[in-house]
């Protein structure tokens, strides 16, 4: 990473920018993101993080507020912008011709600024926060001191890898994400999907020690396996062991709830929340089994955190104690004032700039909360969000929700205020799990625990499967508020200005849709591409955080259909191994000496293969996309004979998902030693020709990540896009799929064709003739990564056919 921030850095002093100069940076986190952040900061050139979800009109004016000379964006971005862009996908490309070895010093004070980070909504005048190099070092020389005590245990869970699901366009994700672990000497892993199941994946599969997300995620993970504990029996037990190992040393909690945490890894061991307060019944929920779950405090204001947990003596229900280098007091009416280094330099806004604190130093941050004696600081809520009670007394949101999330109907709720001349009272927003429940009586249950002054009685359901949410997952307030206006005003059923399926409809087609009909169909109404409706499953799944089942995906043709799953119509999800194990050593070299000892010696005999086109890969050098005819099982064998070593030995192969899956979980009707034959079978498969699952049908999706893991980690991938062997030895039509993972892999894609086995099949015989048998070699093609799925399928097919 320091390599690529020293060429970024001569890239952007090559563009003629300049100290003071400022640089957009507009993308979804990735290590190129980092590498210009750096960049910037090494050159002094001032970075303006814009979250990867901001609309361009908001973007556009951020960009000619602060005069930006260049903007950094992500491809999908780069038709939005007018300034002088450089794509983040390129990067690499763009500053391999600079070198990496590192700049010789550059003149920076502390008081120079770093970032810009604007905190505004959408249709508010942009308001940026400006941080200086000082702030940041204010908020990490605290942490570098309490890590250096800690140093000599780290090393033996080195390294520390942090799973960092915060956009970096925030200063927490940035803090967590950036600044942290390089103190640790440890590893931050960067993934754009928020579904649960994919999300533990990634924390196993990647040996993830932290998890650092908003509480909306670890709500979520929650949900997700509290769902698995369907059977009442079952939760009854759970329910019982929860209660004995209530207060008990976490070791046994660990070795208690240890199938909880082999799905996460045996690595993994702790939750960093950040960006709004965590409810206590999930905090407890994860501490009960044995993890850390550290919460933090902080605004932009505040570059970040005011106070943290100790990972190791946790405040429960408290956000830390108040960091060494600053100041925090309580005013009058409980608003938390800050002072110290932390504090932003000033305010970017269209006129001069304005100072963040006050005269005498203190920043008001907005927020109430409370101190203990022992120094542990509380959250009670935003000041403006308190509900003042035509009685005069105080209703803190916070309290309410906590009360209605204890009801097991409750998914998810919020607490909006009712003007009563003046005053307000509290109106419940529910939203029920499966759409069902009684909500006057789960009204009744959370009153029960609540005050007299506190109680709810004004209650409506939520008619949308999740609140609208900002892209750090907080709920939109004002939409909910002008939801609960409208209501109370006419008391009819008025639907949402735009629901969270409308919004990812829009965002996913970049067409305009304020409402969606449950009778308008996907294809001809809201004309989705075969590339639409994969992308709109992956937005569903992150957007919703559940899993849905891609095979009833497919099958869906209305936005009816498509609410029927959300509400959990939507059928089991097909379940796949993918074998990430077989990428690590000692596996390579496992299938190098099987190769020339078992495939070579096989091939020879099978009918040594006349090779053609190998020139056409002269100069490639990986990974590549193959694509090829399939006419036998032996196909795998002849591609790699004729693939030159250098891809030969590094190639991944899609197979059949349903078949492959078949042989690992053998149906129990099989006898006992045909089930071990058939994982035997599985195997040496997967160990000794690198096969991984690619379903015909559906639930692809999976496959497609793991096809990009491989090619991350410098594998060719080998696809058969017919999905069965030729019956006639014509080709059959190459499936969708195929030219979608083209288009995303963003690699070359070789065509290879087999002739002469499928007349050797057909005769019935073993063996062939040396040269009767001919792969041709085509020339390599790239496709554009926003190409049609379809047409790019076709076009494949038509380069295999003809050669």
């Amino acid at each position: 990473m320091a390599c690529a921030a020293f060429q970024c850095a001569r890239e952007l002093e090559s563009r003629d920018l300049r100290k003071g100069d400022r640089v957009m940076i507009w993308g979804a986190n990735s290590a190129e993101w980092v590498a210009v952040f750096f960049g910037c900061a090494l050159h002094g050139i001032v970075a303006v993080p814009m979250d990867d979800a901001a609309p361009p009109a908001f973007a556009q004016r951020v960009c000619a507020q602060v005069d930006a000379k260049l903007v950094v964006c992500s491809r999908r971005h780069a038709r939005d912008v007018s300034t002088s862009s450089l794509i983040l996908e390129d990067l690499r490309v763009n500053i391999g011709r600079h070198s990496a070895a590192p700049l010789p010093a550059f003149a920076i004070e502390q008081n120079d600024p770093l970032e810009i980070i604007f905190t505004s909504g959408t249709t508010a005048e942009p308001k940026g926060v400006v941080i200086s190099h000082g702030n940041v070092l204010a908020n990490l020389l605290p942490f570098e001191d309490e890590i250096r005590n800690y140093r000599k245990y780290e090393r033996w869970a080195h390294p520390v890898r942090f799973l960092n699901l915060l956009p970096l366009s925030h200063v927490f994700g940035q803090f967590l994400g950036i600044f942290i672990p390089p103190l640790l000497a440890g590893t931050t892993v960067f993934q754009d999907s928020l579904n649960p199941s994919e999300v533990m994946e990634t924390i196993r599969r990647e040996r993830v020690s932290v998890l650092v997300a908003v509480p909306r995620m670890l709500q979520s993970l929650r949900e997700k396996i509290e769902r698995a504990l369907a059977d009442p029996g079952e939760r009854a037990t759970w329910d019982a062991n929860i209660g004995r190992l209530e207060g008990k040393h976490f070791l046994w909690r660990w070795w208690r709830f240890r199938r909880i945490h082999r799905q996460f890894g045996w690595k993994f061991w702790a939750f960093i929340s950040g960006g709004a307060a965590l409810d206590h019944e999930t905090e407890q929920f994860w501490g009960h089994l044995g993890f850390a779950v550290i919460q933090g405090y902080g605004l932009t204001e505040t570059t970040s955190l005011i106070s943290v947990n100790h990972p190791f003596r946790l405040g429960r229900g408290s956000i830390g104690k108040v960091l060494p280098g600053r100041e925090v007091k309580l005013a009058e009416d409980g608003e938390i004032l800050v002072r110290g280094g932390g504090v932003a330099t000033a305010y970017w806004g269209a006129g001069a700039l304005q100072p963040v604190a006050g005269e005498d130093g203190w920043y008001r941050t907005g927020d109430l909360g409370h101190l203990d004696s022992a120094g542990n600081l509380y959250f009670k809520g935003r000041k403006k969000d308190v509900l003042v009670t035509p009685a005069g007394m105080n209703i803190y949101p916070e309290d309410l929700e906590s009360a209605l999330r204890r009801q097991p109907e409750v998914r998810d709720c919020a607490i909006v205020g009712i003007d009563r001349g003046g005053n307000a009272e509290p109106c419940a927003v529910l939203i029920l799990r499966d759409g069902q429940g009684d909500a006057s009586a789960i009204v009744r249950r959370a009153n029960d625990s609540l005050a007299e002054y506190q109680r709810l009685r004004h209650w409506l359901v939520w008619p949308e499967s999740d609140f609208p949410r900002t892209s750090t997952q907080k709920q939109r307030s004002s939409i909910i508020r002008e939801f609960v206006r409208a209501r109370m005003k006419d008391g009819g059923d008025r639907p949402v200005q735009a629901s969270p399926l409308a919004e990812l409809v829009t965002r996913v087609t970049g067409r305009t849709i304020t409402r969606l009909h449950p009778e308008a169909r996907l294809d001809d109404d809201l004309q989705l591409s075969s590339l639409e409706r994969v992308e709109l499953l992956g937005a569903l799944e992150d957007r919703f955080q559940i899993d849905l089942s891609e095979a009833g995906f497919s099958a869906t043709r209305t936005v009816g259909d498509l609410e029927k799953m959300l509400a959990g119509d939507g059928g089991r999800r097909a379940v796949y191994h993918y074998p990430y194990w077989a990428l690590r050593w000692p596996l390579p070299w496992v299938r190098f000496a099987a190769y020339y000892l078992l495939v070579r010696p096989a091939i020879m005999l099978l009918g040594w293969p006349r090779i053609e086109g190998r020139e056409n890969l002269e100069g490639v050098n990986g990974p590549v996309l193959v694509i090829a005819n399939h006419v036998d099982d032996v196909d795998v064998g002849f591609i790699q004979t004729a693939l030159p070593a250098r891809l030969r030995h590094r190639l991944a192969t899609g197979t059949g998902g349903e078949a492959l899956q078949a042989l690992r979980t053998p149906p129990p009707e099989r006898r006992p030693i045909q089930r071990l034959y058939d994982r035997v079978k599985w195997a040496l498969g997967v160990a000794l020709l690198n096969l991984f699952p690619l379903p015909r049908e559906a639930a692809f999706l999976k496959s497609f990540a793991y096809a990009g893991h491989c090619v991350d980690r410098g594998y060719s991938v080998l696809l058969f896009p017919e999905g069965h062997h030729t019956t006639d030895g014509k080709l059959l039509p190459f499936r969708a799929g195929a030219g979608l993972l083209a288009a995303r892999l963003a690699i070359p894609v070789v065509p290879m064709r087999i002739d002469g086995l499928f007349e050797v099949k057909q005769a019935g015989r073993k063996f062939a003739a040396p040269g009767r048998i001919r792969v041709r070699i085509g020339e390599p093609v790239q496709f554009e990564p926003d190409a049609d799925p379809r047409a790019a399928a076709q076009e494949l097919r038509k380069r295999v056919e003809n050669l």
